[in-house]
């Protein structure tokens, strides 16, 4: 199960030649595989590619129809082993994941594929996850594909040039036997559009002609000597073969324009961002007409020398328009224009910021910046109402942390380590990547590292043996621990007689990249084997102490984080904390509920709400909880003016507000009511009568006031 189901799009993907595809990014991608003949695909869900792996999962038969491999990967080192079907055959493969985080998994893999080559078309579709909507660390793939010598194709966002983008990338790690990489920023992966679709093709060569006529090349085998006839292999043959591929195939375009003694040079994925920024510069219009001359990279590693040669010939100044650091491209155009003895003066970084998305203003600015340098002519006076700067941005809008959805199961697990420590005093927690990571942010501020997917446990390695203080505690999810946590952290505690306390937090799901199935779920998962319990695989490597709590009963939660700090038993102590994904769980119920509620049968919906008059306006219920769904309003008494405790309709009937409540002590004021459609008749005349007489009362309490007056 995912957060979005593609059964109806998928259909699009059957389109033939001549015909016009409408539709999203994703959707466009995976097209683009079907009509170039891949053999086999894997990958790992994680923004903002995730949307790929659904695609893929939900055109199931269509892959089937066509002979394609389709495999959802334990992670990215996996997904990127599976590519090396493409060293010994002409199989073309495809994996993809989230990029920089997903890209140091699969390093190890992805070194060793680049030294040995391929000679079917190996294809990495990376989501590059970089700038304001990212959630990583900041960095770019650019400096990846440099260290390992992989080629980087970074299209225009337009689906006709991503879907050309994927048939050349194929081609082009032929012509050179190099995987190659594609980029895909969020906005590309999203973006809908058209293009005219071509014939999807099965692959010519498969797995069974593989296995069938198994071959083996001991040049290939990644130890030495061959080692070092690959290096050289790369850059006498397979580097000069890929430059000669993108400038005889023109993947790299040039947009001419009548001011040229100016020029900006541009990474594929900014093109549409640098137009705009030209468009309201009064520099180009809406119609791909501009009056600098451009050069847009749609690869952007290898560069080709002679061209940027070429293009800087008679200008007086170039713009390199790169996102990031450091500025790689920039530094390639001065050494190819110092080569070529030209004097044309190379701008980037300075005009354009070091680091950060390059969205429209920060675009529009720094071209602005760099043409009053050396055309102010061509500039219409500076608009008099300037952007608003950040530092007063920030002093006008308040910050809104990220934090966990209404109902989610983790929210009690940190309601009650918060008590814990109350009781404890402060705990060292080492969290880890997922939705439990929000638990960093307020109200929980729980968290003092986040180092990698499955590595909360690791991450206190250094922490253990400190004598009789207290143990500390480390977070992981069920992704995580299937990802990478069951060696690096779980295993890893035993072997080297950790004493700690690790949380596993299982809710089912991959959460936080989009509601993916893990190897844990509790569901029927099509075309894979679920159910394995995270409970059985954490005592399969050694741990004794293990126990499993229902995060939604605070009271039995709190029992055995206590015992887990307080064991004497000595080695790694495990907490399995179980609760299914609120999101996933609405979707899975909500349409269940909806058919009883057609079929006239009856449907009970638990909601919580606050008695205003109970409530003191305290509000720890809030600090303790956080949960989306709790609100304030003004206190009903006019005696008092405090604002009350609130329940918005947004309540999902977890019930962790009254859970925290009562774990906490705090106040009696939380109470639950049953919303019931298609009742019974004995809950209708139940209903009537309890209108009735509290009607009654009402009238008689009105006439008590009356006659007091």
């Amino acid at each position: 199960m995912a957060e979005r189901s593609f059964a109806k799009e998928v259909e699009l993907l059957r389109l033939g030649a001549g015909e016009e595809f409408r539709g999203e990014g994703i959707l466009a991608v995976t097209k683009a595989l079907l009509q170039s003949g891949v053999a086999y695909v894997a990958g790992y869900q994680g923004a903002p590619v995730s949307h790929l792996m659904d695609v893929l999962a939900d055109a199931g038969d269509i892959l089937d129809e066509l002979g394609v491999r389709f495999e959802s990967s334990a992670s990215e080192a996996t997904a990127a082993a599976t590519l090396a079907a493409s060293i010994n055959y002409p199989l073309r493969g495809a994996v993809t994941w989230k990029s920089t985080v997903g890209t140091n998994v699969a390093s190890d893999a992805l070194g060793n594929l680049a030294s040995a080559g391929v000679q079917g078309g190996a294809l990495i579709i990376l989501g590059e996850d970089y700038g304001e909507g990212s959630s990583i660390m900041q960095e770019r793939t650019h400096a990846f594909a440099m260290k390992s010598q992989l080629w980087l194709l970074d299209p225009k966002p337009r689906l006709d040039c991503i879907v050309n983008a994927v048939q050349q990338g194929f081609e082009l790690s032929e012509a050179s036997n190099t995987p190659v990489m594609l980029m895909l920023r969020i906005r590309a992966c999203h973006l809908y559009g058209r293009f005219i679709a071509s014939d999807n093709r099965r692959p010519p060569f498969t797995a069974s002609d593989a296995l069938n006529a198994p071959r083996r090349d001991a040049s290939r085998i990644i130890l030495p000597p061959h080692t070092y006839a690959q290096e050289q292999e790369k850059t006498q043959r397979r580097w000069p073969a890929a430059v000669r591929f993108i400038r005889e195939r023109k993947l790299n375009e040039f947009i001419d324009g009548p001011e040229s003694g100016l020029g900006i040079v541009l990474q594929g994925g900014l093109h549409n961002g640098v137009f705009r920024a030209l468009e309201r510069l009064g520099l180009a219009n809406s119609f791909g007409v501009s009056r600098l001359p451009l050069y847009v990279l749609n690869a952007t590693y290898p560069l080709v020398e002679e061209e940027f040669v070429r293009f800087a010939a008679g200008k007086r100044a170039l713009l390199i328009v790169e996102e990031g650091q450091p500025e790689h491209i920039e530094q390639a155009a001065n050494q190819f224009l110092r080569r070529a003895d030209l004097n044309t003066r190379v701008l980037g970084k300075g005009p354009l910021p070091m680091a950060g998305e390059y969205t429209g203003a920060v675009l529009q600015e720094g071209i602005r910046a760099f043409v009053e340098e050396h055309a102010p002519r061509l500039l219409s006076p500076a608009p008099e109402q300037p952007l608003l700067p950040a530092s007063q941005l920030r002093a006008a809008v308040p910050e809104r942390p990220s934090g966990l959805c209404t109902g989610c199961p983790e929210r009690p697990l940190f309601s009650s380590l918060k008590l814990l420590q109350k009781e404890i005093g402060p705990v060292h927690v080492s969290a880890d990547i997922g939705c439990h990571s929000f638990a960093s942010l307020a109200p929980f501020n729980l968290g003092a590292s986040i180092l990698g997917y499955g590595l909360g446990s690791a991450a206190v390695s250094a922490l253990h043996g400190g004598g009789e203080g207290k143990r500390p505690i480390s977070i992981m999810g069920d992704g995580g621990f299937w990802h990478n946590g069951l060696t690096s952290g779980i295993s890893n505690a035993v072997f080297n007689e950790h004493d700690g306390v690790t949380i596993i937090v299982d809710n089912g799901y991959a959460a936080a990249t989009g509601g993916q199935w893990v190897p844990s779920s509790e569901a029927d998962a099509p075309r894979r084997k679920a159910r394995l319990p995270i409970a059985d695989a954490v005592r399969g490597v050694g741990v004794r102490w293990v126990r499993s709590l229902n995060t939604y009963d605070m009271k039995g939660t709190l029992k055995v984080l206590r015992e887990a700090m307080a064991a004497r038993e000595k080695g790694p102590k495990v907490i399995v904390a179980q609760g299914e994904c609120q999101l996933n769980r609405q979707r899975r119920i909500r349409p269940l509920l909806n058919r009883r509620r057609k079929a006239g049968k009856r449907v009970a919906r638990k909601h919580y709400g606050v008695d205003a008059d109970t409530c003191t306006g305290d509000h720890s219920c809030i600090r303790l909880s956080g949960c989306p769904s709790l609100t304030v309003r003004p206190n009903p008494d006019p005696l008092r003016s405090a604002p009350v405790a609130a329940v918005n309709h947004d309540c999902v009937g977890c019930g962790v507000c009254g859970e925290v409540a009562h774990a906490a002590v705090l106040c009696p004021s939380f109470y639950h009511a049953e919303l019931v459609d298609n009742p019974g008749r004995l809950e209708q005349f139940m209903q009537r009568l309890r209108h009735s007489l509290i009607g009654l009362l009402q009238r008689r309490n009105q006439r008590k006031r009356a006659l007091a007056w």
